[in-house]
């Protein structure tokens, strides 16, 4: 019965906040199909830590730490993958119709390194502080400002570049 329970508050969470944990991933990777699979990685691994989650003050940033967590350690280098990189993928590409996709600040913050970017993306698109930020980063506040910083710098520099 406790099992039951369980399933059904974190059903409802996922049915209140998905749209904005993928709005969230969908900035991250910038692209769509890349986003669905860091939202269900994270999710799964939220449903598996679903009882410590549930009992937070404030699940959605437990949701959003363990979400950001993903991506960034789904960017480092691995020893061995299942997956094998091609260069051109079997299927046909279809252009994303979302416009924003569009905006020339877009592929820049695509192109930085997935901490960066992560904290670009949560100050700027998810508007948060630097303190939830740091919270959902795990790490000192002091170290998203040297972040946001030094990819605020990079921008700059490549935004100078199209110039």
């Amino acid at each position: 019965m406790a099992e039951s329970t369980r399933t059904g508050s974190f059903e409802e969470f996922v049915l209140a906040r998905s749209a904005s944990l993928y709005r969230t991933a969908y900035l991250m990777t910038g692209r769509r199909a890349e986003a669905e699979d860091l939202l269900q990685t994270a999710l799964i691994k939220l449903y598996v830590a679903w009882p410590r989650a549930s009992i937070v003050a404030a699940p959605e940033a437990y949701a959003r730490r363990v979400l950001v967590n993903t991506f960034i350690s789904g960017r480092r280098p691995a020893r061995f993958t299942r997956e094998r990189l091609v260069r051109i993928p079997p299927d046909l590409a279809v252009d994303d119709p979302d416009l924003d996709d569009r905006l020339t600040l877009w592929p820049l913050v695509v192109s930085l390194p997935p901490r960066q970017r992560a904290v670009i993306v949560l100050r700027y698109y998810g508007g948060l502080s630097e303190s939830e930020i740091a919270h959902a980063l795990r790490c000192a506040p002091g170290t998203v400002k040297s972040t946001a910083s030094a990819a605020l710098r990079s921008l700059r520099m490549l935004m100078g570049e199209l110039r």
